[in-house]
């Protein structure tokens, strides 16, 4: 039996991704094997696609970091087939056979049911990023940050972390200012929720160790001097989830902000999450996402164009969300 996927190859160093036939006797080990109806691409599938990053470990590699499906059969004692039930991280599309293909074969552990407030679309609409955006601002309240303390900063904000982001933070009251480096995404930005455009510039070089206090808590998906720069304008007590690196993996500061301000840098892992706490976030994104927001900036394609989304991310071009639908659109491009 084969069914249609992208296939990441690497052999003498020669990188090749392919839309092509697999083989369900090459599926790699799980417990529950399913009907992928949709997917989404992210900036990390963008990386394993293009071969930008070392995102893939382990070859070949079906890329696709999560994915919304139906049970077809499962040796788990939480599945049964029919079920519908979303996937996010847990190394899929990096050392384990992901989302973009027609068929999956998983641990059960790794899975979540679809939640009710949800289809499948809305699910892989919201995706990864928005999951992390909700683990993120979840962060934000646990330590104490509310819309009474004042401005929030979300960097990266047109990409699908920071876009999710906004739309969330702004739902729950806070006051959002937005970061980033196209003048075109401002009404964007603001149809989401966000009150303030912050330019790119102003975050994007190196800065002082300490600068005016101007946000009382932050959502980054950017890294590097952006993040150092964020931290340093973060009022006292204020916290900052850090979940990115678009910008670059190092962090250029120093520990003036933390104990000269009292601030919080939360990490934030959206991969290997405990399943409870993906539950909560899930719970919580059906109570406090405004999906109508979501889906005014939410595009679809069809499987054979997500290299081409990938290459996009890459280069830029793509702000909010992009949807895979999979069933029965494994050649076609849909929307």
């Amino acid at each position: 039996m084969t069914f249609r996927g992208w296939r990441l190859d690497k052999t003498d160093g020669v990188f090749n991704c392919a839309l092509t036939d697999l083989d369900e006797a090459e599926m790699m080990e799980g417990d529950v094997t399913l009907d992928v109806q949709y997917s989404t691409i992210n900036y990390k599938d963008g990386l394993a696609m293009t071969n930008a990053g070392p995102v893939v470990r382990r070859w070949p590699m079906v890329p696709g970091i999560d994915f919304a499906g139906t049970v077809t059969s499962s040796e788990h004692r939480d599945f049964k087939a029919g079920d519908a039930v979303v996937l996010n991280g847990w190394g899929v599309g990096e050392v384990h056979w992901g989302g973009l293909a027609e068929k999956a074969r998983v641990r059960g552990d790794w899975l979540v049911p679809l939640p009710k407030a949800f289809t499948p679309a809305q699910a892989m609409t919201i995706g990864t990023a928005g999951y992390t955006a909700m683990l993120c601002v979840m962060k934000l309240q646990d330590h104490g940050v509310v819309p009474q303390d004042g401005d929030v900063l979300v960097t990266g904000a047109a990409g699908g972390v920071g876009s999710v982001a906004v739309a969330i933070l702004a739902s729950l009251g806070y006051r959002v200012r937005a970061a980033t480096g196209r003048e075109s995404d401002a009404s964007y930005l603001k149809e989401l929720g966000a009150a303030e455009i912050v330019p790119r510039a102003e975050l994007s070089e190196k800065g002082r160790p300490l600068g005016k206090e101007r946000w009382a808590g932050a959502v980054d998906a950017v890294g590097s001097h952006t993040l150092a720069n964020v931290l340093a304008q973060t009022k006292y007590g204020g916290t900052v989830a850090a979940c990115g690196l678009a910008q670059g993996a190092d962090l250029p500061s120093t520990v003036m902000p933390f104990i000269l301000r009292g601030v919080t840098l939360a990490g934030v892992d959206s991969v290997m999450c405990p399943k409870p706490v993906r539950l909560k976030a899930w719970q919580r994104l059906g109570e406090c996402l405004p999906l109508s927001k979501l889906e005014a900036i939410t595009s679809t394609v069809g499987l054979a164009e997500a290299r081409r989304v990938a290459e996009d991310i890459m280069a830029g071009k793509v702000r909010g969300r992009v949807v895979v639908e999979i069933s029965g659109n494994a050649d076609a491009s849909v929307s």
